[in-house]
Protein backbone atom coordinates (compact mmCIF):
# COMPACT_ATOMS: atom_id res chain seq x y z
CA UNK A 1 0.00 0.00 0.00
CA UNK A 2 1.27 3.30 -0.91
CA UNK A 3 1.92 5.91 2.07
CA UNK A 4 0.63 8.90 -0.01
CA UNK A 5 -1.74 7.81 -1.93
CA UNK A 6 -3.67 4.89 0.53
CA UNK A 7 -7.70 5.24 0.18
CA UNK A 8 -10.19 3.68 2.00
CA UNK A 9 -12.55 1.38 0.33
CA UNK A 10 -14.83 3.55 -2.11
CA UNK A 11 -18.42 3.74 -0.77
CA UNK A 12 -20.46 1.06 -2.63
CA UNK A 13 -24.11 2.43 -3.41
CA UNK A 14 -26.90 -0.34 -3.32
CA UNK A 15 -28.11 -0.86 -6.71
CA UNK A 16 -31.70 -0.08 -7.02
CA UNK A 17 -34.99 -2.60 -7.60
CA UNK A 18 -34.57 -6.00 -6.24
CA UNK A 19 -31.44 -7.83 -6.62
CA UNK A 20 -30.48 -10.75 -8.37
CA UNK A 21 -27.08 -12.05 -10.18
CA UNK A 22 -26.47 -10.10 -12.74
CA UNK A 23 -26.58 -7.09 -9.88
CA UNK A 24 -24.61 -9.06 -7.65
CA UNK A 25 -21.83 -9.86 -10.34
CA UNK A 26 -21.85 -5.82 -11.09
CA UNK A 27 -21.22 -5.86 -7.24
CA UNK A 28 -18.48 -8.31 -7.41
CA UNK A 29 -16.76 -6.15 -10.53
CA UNK A 30 -16.49 -2.77 -8.75
CA UNK A 31 -14.74 -4.25 -5.69
CA UNK A 32 -11.64 -6.13 -7.32
CA UNK A 33 -10.55 -2.42 -6.88
CA UNK A 34 -11.03 -2.70 -2.71
CA UNK A 35 -8.44 -5.48 -2.63
CA UNK A 36 -5.34 -3.81 -1.90
CA UNK A 37 -7.62 -1.35 0.42
CA UNK A 38 -8.70 -4.28 2.60
CA UNK A 39 -6.20 -6.24 4.62
CA UNK A 40 -6.12 -9.83 4.79
CA UNK A 41 -6.90 -9.87 7.97
CA UNK A 42 -10.17 -7.93 7.73
CA UNK A 43 -11.82 -10.35 4.99
CA UNK A 44 -14.84 -11.31 4.61
CA UNK A 45 -14.02 -14.52 6.15
CA UNK A 46 -12.40 -13.57 8.93
CA UNK A 47 -15.12 -11.33 9.71
CA UNK A 48 -17.65 -13.94 9.13
CA UNK A 49 -15.90 -16.40 11.76
CA UNK A 50 -15.19 -13.46 14.26
CA UNK A 51 -11.36 -13.79 13.71
CA UNK A 52 -11.29 -10.13 13.63
CA UNK A 53 -11.25 -7.88 17.05
CA UNK A 54 -13.76 -4.97 17.83
CA UNK A 55 -14.64 -2.72 15.90
CA UNK A 56 -14.59 -5.38 12.97
CA UNK A 57 -16.09 -8.81 14.66
CA UNK A 58 -18.74 -9.88 14.09
CA UNK A 59 -21.16 -7.82 16.15
CA UNK A 60 -19.92 -4.89 14.92
CA UNK A 61 -20.67 -6.10 11.56
CA UNK A 62 -24.37 -6.90 12.15
CA UNK A 63 -24.38 -3.44 14.30
CA UNK A 64 -23.49 -1.74 10.88
CA UNK A 65 -26.41 -3.83 9.11
CA UNK A 66 -29.16 -2.97 11.71
CA UNK A 67 -28.37 0.48 12.42
CA UNK A 68 -26.37 1.91 9.47
CA UNK A 69 -27.16 0.25 6.01
CA UNK A 70 -30.58 -1.42 6.99
CA UNK A 71 -30.18 -4.83 5.41
CA UNK A 72 -29.20 -7.40 8.45
CA UNK A 73 -31.50 -9.93 7.37
CA UNK A 74 -28.85 -10.65 4.54
CA UNK A 75 -26.06 -11.94 7.21
CA UNK A 76 -29.16 -13.67 9.31
CA UNK A 77 -30.05 -15.61 6.14
CA UNK A 78 -26.58 -16.51 4.93
CA UNK A 79 -25.19 -17.30 8.65
CA UNK A 80 -28.49 -19.64 8.98
CA UNK A 81 -28.03 -21.25 5.43
CA UNK A 82 -24.27 -22.08 6.58
CA UNK A 83 -25.12 -23.70 9.62
CA UNK A 84 -28.10 -25.28 8.06
CA UNK A 85 -26.02 -26.82 5.11
CA UNK A 86 -23.79 -28.40 7.89
CA UNK A 87 -26.38 -29.87 9.96
CA UNK A 88 -28.42 -31.13 6.69
CA UNK A 89 -25.18 -32.85 6.04
CA UNK A 90 -25.04 -34.44 9.71
CA UNK A 91 -28.01 -36.04 8.98
CA UNK A 92 -28.45 -40.17 8.01
CA UNK A 93 -28.15 -41.25 4.32
CA UNK A 94 -32.34 -42.28 4.80
CA UNK A 95 -33.16 -38.84 5.62
CA UNK A 96 -31.30 -37.58 3.49
CA UNK A 97 -33.08 -39.82 0.81
CA UNK A 98 -35.88 -37.92 1.47
CA UNK A 99 -34.72 -34.69 0.47
CA UNK A 100 -33.40 -35.35 -2.96
CA UNK A 101 -31.23 -32.14 -4.30
CA UNK A 102 -32.88 -29.96 -6.29
CA UNK A 103 -31.62 -28.53 -10.10
CA UNK A 104 -32.83 -25.42 -11.28
CA UNK A 105 -31.86 -26.65 -14.77
CA UNK A 106 -34.54 -30.02 -14.72
CA UNK A 107 -37.00 -27.15 -13.87
CA UNK A 108 -39.35 -29.25 -12.10
CA UNK A 109 -38.15 -32.06 -10.69
CA UNK A 110 -35.07 -32.86 -8.67
CA UNK A 111 -32.12 -34.56 -9.44
CA UNK A 112 -31.11 -38.02 -8.46
CA UNK A 113 -30.05 -38.80 -4.59
CA UNK A 114 -26.81 -37.95 -3.84
CA UNK A 115 -27.48 -39.33 0.00
CA UNK A 116 -24.04 -40.67 0.35
CA UNK A 117 -22.12 -37.65 -1.20
CA UNK A 118 -20.36 -35.59 1.43
CA UNK A 119 -20.76 -31.76 1.48
CA UNK A 120 -18.50 -30.28 -1.44
CA UNK A 121 -15.41 -29.13 0.41
CA UNK A 122 -13.49 -28.22 -2.12
CA UNK A 123 -15.72 -26.89 -4.44
CA UNK A 124 -16.27 -22.87 -4.26
CA UNK A 125 -19.48 -20.98 -4.83
CA UNK A 126 -19.74 -18.57 -7.93
CA UNK A 127 -17.99 -15.77 -5.71
CA UNK A 128 -15.26 -17.65 -4.14
CA UNK A 129 -16.44 -18.75 -1.03
CA UNK A 130 -15.87 -22.52 0.38
CA UNK A 131 -19.22 -22.45 1.45
CA UNK A 132 -18.69 -25.43 3.80
CA UNK A 133 -15.62 -24.39 5.61
CA UNK A 134 -16.87 -21.88 7.68
CA UNK A 135 -16.28 -22.51 10.83
CA UNK A 136 -19.28 -20.96 13.43
CA UNK A 137 -17.47 -23.24 16.78
CA UNK A 138 -16.77 -19.22 17.99
CA UNK A 139 -19.63 -17.78 17.59
CA UNK A 140 -21.89 -18.16 21.18
CA UNK A 141 -25.04 -19.23 21.16
CA UNK A 142 -27.61 -16.52 20.55
CA UNK A 143 -29.74 -15.11 23.76
CA UNK A 144 -32.90 -15.23 23.93
CA UNK A 145 -34.69 -11.50 23.07
CA UNK A 146 -37.12 -11.86 25.80
CA UNK A 147 -34.26 -12.25 28.05
CA UNK A 148 -34.01 -10.11 31.16
CA UNK A 149 -30.53 -9.02 30.43
CA UNK A 150 -31.63 -7.53 27.15
CA UNK A 151 -32.01 -3.86 27.30
CA UNK A 152 -33.59 -3.01 23.71
CA UNK A 153 -36.66 -5.24 24.43
CA UNK A 154 -39.75 -3.43 24.55
CA UNK A 155 -42.56 -6.15 25.37
CA UNK A 156 -45.50 -3.67 23.42
CA UNK A 157 -43.39 -3.51 20.32
CA UNK A 158 -42.40 -7.34 20.46
CA UNK A 159 -45.84 -7.93 20.78
CA UNK A 160 -47.37 -6.14 17.99
CA UNK A 161 -43.60 -7.58 15.94
CA UNK A 162 -44.98 -10.95 16.39
CA UNK A 163 -48.76 -10.75 16.10
CA UNK A 164 -48.67 -12.43 12.71
CA UNK A 165 -47.11 -15.54 14.38
CA UNK A 166 -50.27 -16.92 15.64
CA UNK A 167 -51.01 -18.14 12.02
CA UNK A 168 -48.38 -21.21 11.55
CA UNK A 169 -45.60 -21.43 9.50
CA UNK A 170 -47.27 -23.77 6.61
CA UNK A 171 -50.28 -21.16 6.72
CA UNK A 172 -47.58 -18.24 5.48
CA UNK A 173 -46.02 -20.71 3.45
CA UNK A 174 -49.38 -21.49 1.30
CA UNK A 175 -49.87 -17.79 1.47
CA UNK A 176 -46.64 -16.91 -0.14
CA UNK A 177 -47.11 -19.73 -2.79
CA UNK A 178 -50.19 -18.52 -3.71
CA UNK A 179 -49.12 -14.64 -4.18
CA UNK A 180 -46.18 -16.03 -6.62
CA UNK A 181 -48.92 -18.00 -8.48
CA UNK A 182 -47.19 -21.18 -7.63
CA UNK A 183 -49.59 -24.59 -7.51
CA UNK A 184 -48.45 -28.54 -6.72
CA UNK A 185 -48.95 -29.96 -9.48
CA UNK A 186 -50.78 -29.48 -13.23
CA UNK A 187 -54.70 -28.78 -13.11
CA UNK A 188 -55.23 -31.31 -16.06
CA UNK A 189 -55.57 -34.32 -14.51
CA UNK A 190 -58.70 -35.86 -13.49
CA UNK A 191 -59.93 -34.90 -9.67
CA UNK A 192 -59.09 -38.58 -8.22
CA UNK A 193 -55.97 -38.63 -9.82
CA UNK A 194 -55.11 -35.12 -8.57
CA UNK A 195 -56.35 -35.25 -4.96
CA UNK A 196 -54.36 -38.78 -4.88
CA UNK A 197 -50.94 -37.17 -6.17
CA UNK A 198 -51.91 -33.70 -3.63
CA UNK A 199 -51.91 -36.62 -0.51
CA UNK A 200 -48.80 -38.50 -1.95
CA UNK A 201 -47.01 -34.80 -2.46
CA UNK A 202 -47.74 -33.78 1.16
CA UNK A 203 -47.38 -36.94 3.10
CA UNK A 204 -43.75 -36.53 1.25
CA UNK A 205 -42.93 -32.91 2.15
CA UNK A 206 -44.24 -33.57 5.74
CA UNK A 207 -41.43 -36.27 6.50
CA UNK A 208 -38.55 -34.47 4.75
CA UNK A 209 -35.87 -33.63 7.01
CA UNK A 210 -36.24 -30.10 8.97
CA UNK A 211 -39.46 -29.10 7.30
CA UNK A 212 -40.84 -26.92 9.66
CA UNK A 213 -37.62 -25.16 9.83
CA UNK A 214 -37.76 -24.39 6.44
CA UNK A 215 -41.08 -23.11 6.35
CA UNK A 216 -40.05 -20.52 8.98
CA UNK A 217 -37.49 -19.44 6.98
CA UNK A 218 -39.90 -19.17 4.28
CA UNK A 219 -42.29 -16.91 7.04
CA UNK A 220 -39.60 -15.15 8.19
CA UNK A 221 -37.17 -14.33 4.83
CA UNK A 222 -38.49 -15.18 1.67
CA UNK A 223 -42.65 -15.05 1.53
CA UNK A 224 -43.64 -11.49 0.55
CA UNK A 225 -43.84 -8.85 3.21
CA UNK A 226 -42.26 -11.20 5.81
CA UNK A 227 -40.48 -9.64 8.85
CA UNK A 228 -36.58 -10.19 7.25
CA UNK A 229 -37.96 -10.27 3.86
CA UNK A 230 -34.93 -10.24 1.02
CA UNK A 231 -34.74 -8.38 -1.68
CA UNK A 232 -35.70 -10.32 -4.37
CA UNK A 233 -37.30 -10.37 -7.70
CA UNK A 234 -40.36 -11.78 -8.14
CA UNK A 235 -38.90 -14.45 -10.75
CA UNK A 236 -36.22 -15.45 -8.02
CA UNK A 237 -39.03 -16.16 -5.05
CA UNK A 238 -40.70 -17.78 -7.21
CA UNK A 239 -38.22 -20.43 -7.99
CA UNK A 240 -37.24 -21.13 -4.79
CA UNK A 241 -41.00 -21.09 -3.19
CA UNK A 242 -41.33 -23.70 -6.51
CA UNK A 243 -37.83 -25.25 -5.65
CA UNK A 244 -38.74 -25.71 -1.59
CA UNK A 245 -41.96 -26.92 -2.21
CA UNK A 246 -40.10 -30.35 -3.52
CA UNK A 247 -37.16 -30.45 -1.21
CA UNK A 248 -35.32 -29.07 2.08
CA UNK A 249 -31.69 -29.65 0.41
CA UNK A 250 -30.00 -26.84 0.62
CA UNK A 251 -29.68 -26.45 -2.60
CA UNK A 252 -33.09 -25.47 -2.95
CA UNK A 253 -31.59 -22.36 -1.86
CA UNK A 254 -28.87 -21.82 -3.91
CA UNK A 255 -30.40 -19.03 -5.87
CA UNK A 256 -31.04 -17.19 -2.75
CA UNK A 257 -27.32 -18.05 -1.24
CA UNK A 258 -25.55 -16.81 -4.40
CA UNK A 259 -27.36 -13.34 -4.11
CA UNK A 260 -27.30 -12.74 -0.67
CA UNK A 261 -23.39 -13.87 -0.61
CA UNK A 262 -22.91 -11.48 -3.39
CA UNK A 263 -24.47 -8.19 -2.08
CA UNK A 264 -22.68 -9.30 1.68
CA UNK A 265 -19.38 -9.59 -0.55
CA UNK A 266 -19.27 -7.08 -3.03
CA UNK A 267 -21.42 -4.17 -0.70
CA UNK A 268 -22.07 -5.03 2.69
CA UNK A 269 -18.55 -5.76 3.44
CA UNK A 270 -16.43 -3.33 2.08
CA UNK A 271 -19.07 -0.29 3.19
CA UNK A 272 -18.45 -1.61 6.80
CA UNK A 273 -14.24 -2.20 6.47
CA UNK A 274 -15.17 1.62 4.82
CA UNK A 275 -17.21 2.56 7.99
CA UNK A 276 -15.07 1.12 10.76
CA UNK A 277 -12.20 2.81 9.85
CA UNK A 278 -13.49 6.28 10.95
CA UNK A 279 -12.96 6.60 14.54
CA UNK A 280 -15.07 9.19 14.81
CA UNK A 281 -18.90 9.61 14.99
CA UNK A 282 -20.87 12.02 12.61
CA UNK A 283 -21.39 15.11 14.43
CA UNK A 284 -17.33 14.72 15.65
CA UNK A 285 -15.71 14.67 12.56
CA UNK A 286 -18.27 17.25 11.08
CA UNK A 287 -16.62 19.69 14.10
CA UNK A 288 -12.97 18.28 13.49
CA UNK A 289 -13.78 19.08 9.55
CA UNK A 290 -14.95 22.76 10.25
CA UNK A 291 -12.16 23.57 12.35
CA UNK A 292 -9.52 22.34 9.62
CA UNK A 293 -10.94 25.05 7.61
CA UNK A 294 -11.41 28.02 9.96
CA UNK A 295 -7.23 26.95 10.35
CA UNK A 296 -7.31 27.32 6.22
CA UNK A 297 -9.42 30.30 6.44
CA UNK A 298 -7.73 32.30 9.34
CA UNK A 299 -4.25 31.44 8.19
CA UNK A 300 -5.47 33.33 4.73
CA UNK A 301 -6.72 35.78 6.70
CA UNK A 302 -3.49 36.48 8.06
CA UNK A 303 -1.91 36.40 5.26
CA UNK A 304 -3.84 38.86 3.70
CA UNK A 305 -3.95 41.68 6.61
CA UNK A 306 -0.19 41.09 6.93
CA UNK A 307 0.31 41.52 3.10
CA UNK A 308 -1.49 45.06 3.27
CA UNK A 309 0.76 46.10 6.46
CA UNK A 310 4.01 47.72 6.74
CA UNK A 311 5.46 44.41 8.57
CA UNK A 312 7.83 42.58 7.68
CA UNK A 313 7.07 39.82 5.33
CA UNK A 314 8.60 37.22 8.18
CA UNK A 315 5.71 37.62 9.94
CA UNK A 316 4.01 36.20 7.46
CA UNK A 317 5.82 32.73 8.67
CA UNK A 318 3.30 32.77 11.36
CA UNK A 319 0.82 31.93 8.37
CA UNK A 320 2.46 28.51 8.46
CA UNK A 321 1.22 26.25 11.46
CA UNK A 322 -2.27 27.49 10.65
CA UNK A 323 -2.02 26.38 7.07
CA UNK A 324 -0.27 22.63 8.22
CA UNK A 325 -2.54 22.07 11.21
CA UNK A 326 -6.20 23.27 9.37
CA UNK A 327 -4.98 21.12 6.10
CA UNK A 328 -3.85 18.09 8.11
CA UNK A 329 -7.17 17.85 10.37
CA UNK A 330 -9.07 18.44 7.59
CA UNK A 331 -7.51 15.76 5.38
CA UNK A 332 -8.49 13.30 8.31
CA UNK A 333 -11.48 14.23 9.13
CA UNK A 334 -12.37 13.72 5.60
CA UNK A 335 -11.53 9.94 5.46
CA UNK A 336 -13.10 9.92 8.71
CA UNK A 337 -10.57 10.49 11.14
CA UNK A 338 -10.18 12.57 14.53
CA UNK A 339 -6.29 12.99 14.81
CA UNK A 340 -7.36 14.31 18.35
CA UNK A 341 -8.84 10.99 19.07
CA UNK A 342 -6.29 8.67 17.24
CA UNK A 343 -3.24 9.65 19.47
CA UNK A 344 -4.44 7.37 22.27
CA UNK A 345 -6.11 4.45 19.34
CA UNK A 346 -9.31 4.95 20.18
CA UNK A 347 -12.96 5.49 19.01
CA UNK A 348 -16.20 7.27 19.76
CA UNK A 349 -18.80 4.94 20.72
CA UNK A 350 -21.77 4.60 18.36
CA UNK A 351 -24.88 5.61 19.19
CA UNK A 352 -26.12 2.41 20.75
CA UNK A 353 -23.17 2.25 22.56
CA UNK A 354 -22.99 5.31 24.64
CA UNK A 355 -25.49 4.89 27.17
CA UNK A 356 -23.91 2.60 29.99
CA UNK A 357 -21.71 3.92 32.93
CA UNK A 358 -18.22 4.54 32.69
CA UNK A 359 -17.35 1.89 35.28
CA UNK A 360 -18.65 -0.94 32.84
CA UNK A 361 -16.10 0.79 29.69
CA UNK A 362 -12.89 -0.03 31.57
CA UNK A 363 -13.41 -3.32 33.25
CA UNK A 364 -15.05 -1.91 37.05
CA UNK A 365 -11.39 0.60 37.69
CA UNK A 366 -13.31 2.50 38.89
CA UNK A 367 -14.94 2.61 42.13
CA UNK A 368 -17.27 0.23 43.15
CA UNK A 369 -20.36 2.20 44.29
CA UNK A 370 -20.19 3.43 40.82
CA UNK A 371 -19.89 0.21 39.50
CA UNK A 372 -23.22 -1.21 41.04
CA UNK A 373 -24.98 1.45 40.09
CA UNK A 374 -24.91 0.78 36.69
CA UNK A 375 -28.17 -0.89 35.87
CA UNK A 376 -28.47 -3.77 34.52
CA UNK A 377 -29.43 -2.68 30.72
CA UNK A 378 -26.18 -1.07 31.00
CA UNK A 379 -23.65 -4.12 31.84
CA UNK A 380 -25.64 -5.82 28.95
CA UNK A 381 -25.08 -3.30 26.42
CA UNK A 382 -21.48 -2.98 27.14
CA UNK A 383 -20.74 -6.52 27.90
CA UNK A 384 -21.98 -7.31 24.30
CA UNK A 385 -19.82 -4.87 22.83
CA UNK A 386 -16.76 -7.46 24.06
CA UNK A 387 -18.49 -10.38 22.06
CA UNK A 388 -22.06 -10.84 23.22
CA UNK A 389 -24.96 -10.47 20.98
CA UNK A 390 -26.91 -7.55 20.95
CA UNK A 391 -30.86 -7.17 21.60
CA UNK A 392 -32.12 -10.18 19.05
CA UNK A 393 -29.81 -9.08 15.76
CA UNK A 394 -28.17 -12.31 16.06
CA UNK A 395 -30.95 -14.50 16.51
CA UNK A 396 -32.38 -16.21 13.52
CA UNK A 397 -35.90 -16.11 13.88
CA UNK A 398 -37.82 -12.92 15.11
CA UNK A 399 -39.16 -10.16 14.25
CA UNK A 400 -38.05 -6.99 11.53
CA UNK A 401 -34.75 -5.46 11.95
CA UNK A 402 -36.46 -2.20 13.05
CA UNK A 403 -34.55 -0.02 15.95
CA UNK A 404 -36.88 2.81 16.53
CA UNK A 405 -38.25 0.92 19.54
CA UNK A 406 -34.97 0.14 21.28
CA UNK A 407 -33.89 2.71 24.52
CA UNK A 408 -30.99 4.20 22.83
CA UNK A 409 -32.99 6.02 20.56
CA UNK A 410 -34.99 8.47 22.27
CA UNK A 411 -32.16 9.05 24.51
CA UNK A 412 -29.72 10.00 21.96
CA UNK A 413 -32.28 12.52 20.22
CA UNK A 414 -32.33 14.35 23.95
CA UNK A 415 -28.20 14.58 24.02
CA UNK A 416 -27.09 18.02 23.70
CA UNK A 417 -25.32 18.63 20.35
CA UNK A 418 -21.61 19.26 22.36
CA UNK A 419 -22.02 15.75 24.22
CA UNK A 420 -22.85 14.63 20.85
CA UNK A 421 -19.48 15.97 19.97
CA UNK A 422 -17.31 14.99 22.43
CA UNK A 423 -18.65 11.45 23.47
CA UNK A 424 -17.03 8.43 25.28
CA UNK A 425 -14.18 6.74 23.65
CA UNK A 426 -12.86 3.04 23.71
CA UNK A 427 -9.84 1.30 22.54
CA UNK A 428 -9.65 0.07 19.34
CA UNK A 429 -9.04 -3.61 19.52
CA UNK A 430 -7.92 -4.74 16.11
CA UNK A 431 -4.54 -3.86 15.30
CA UNK A 432 -5.16 -3.52 11.70
CA UNK A 433 -7.18 -1.01 11.86
CA UNK A 434 -4.18 0.71 14.39
CA UNK A 435 -2.56 0.35 11.37
CA UNK A 436 -4.65 1.49 9.46
CA UNK A 437 -5.48 5.10 11.08
CA UNK A 438 -1.93 5.26 11.61
CA UNK A 439 -1.32 5.16 7.65
CA UNK A 440 -4.32 7.58 6.74
CA UNK A 441 -3.32 10.00 9.70
CA UNK A 442 1.13 10.37 8.10
CA UNK A 443 -0.68 10.41 4.74
CA UNK A 444 -2.85 13.58 5.85
CA UNK A 445 0.62 15.50 7.72
CA UNK A 446 2.74 14.50 4.54
CA UNK A 447 0.15 16.13 2.03
CA UNK A 448 -0.25 19.30 4.73
CA UNK A 449 3.44 19.44 4.62
CA UNK A 450 3.49 19.17 0.90
CA UNK A 451 0.47 21.32 0.33
CA UNK A 452 1.74 24.07 3.27
CA UNK A 453 5.55 24.94 2.47
CA UNK A 454 5.02 25.81 -0.90
CA UNK A 455 2.08 27.90 0.08
CA UNK A 456 3.63 29.57 2.59
CA UNK A 457 6.79 30.43 0.43
CA UNK A 458 4.66 31.79 -1.82
CA UNK A 459 2.68 34.36 0.93
CA UNK A 460 6.46 35.21 1.93
CA UNK A 461 6.94 36.35 -1.37
CA UNK A 462 4.26 38.61 -1.91
CA UNK A 463 5.06 42.10 -1.58
CA UNK A 464 3.94 44.64 0.94
CA UNK A 465 1.32 46.73 -0.25
CA UNK A 466 1.54 49.54 2.92
CA UNK A 467 -1.92 50.60 3.38
CA UNK A 468 -1.21 51.18 7.24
Amino acid sequence: MSLLFYRRPDYVAKLPGPMNLTQCQIYVERTQKHRRAIPPELSFENIIQNKALPPCALQDFMDYLVYVSHDAENLQFWIWLQAYTKKFYATSPSEQALSPPWSAVDGLQPTGNDSKQRPRTAEKSKFGVNEYEINFDQQEPPMSPTGPMSPQFDKQSFISGMANTTRSAADSVEDANAQVGLKWQSCTQDSASHLQNQSRLTYQVTIQPFRSEINRVISHYIAPNSPRELNLSHKTRAAVLHALQHTTHPSALSLVRDIVEGTLRGQSHPNFIRWSICNGNKPRVLFVRNSGIAHVVGAVFLAIILVLSHASRWWRLFCFPLFLVGISIGVAAYKGLCVIIHTGHCRNLRPWEQFADSASLHSFDHDDEAALSTSTDDVYSMSNRGGLKRGISMDTFGTSNSYEHELWVERYKKKPLLQRIFTKNIWIQEETVRVLQDRIVVQSHLWSLIVTVPLTVAVVMLPNVGLY
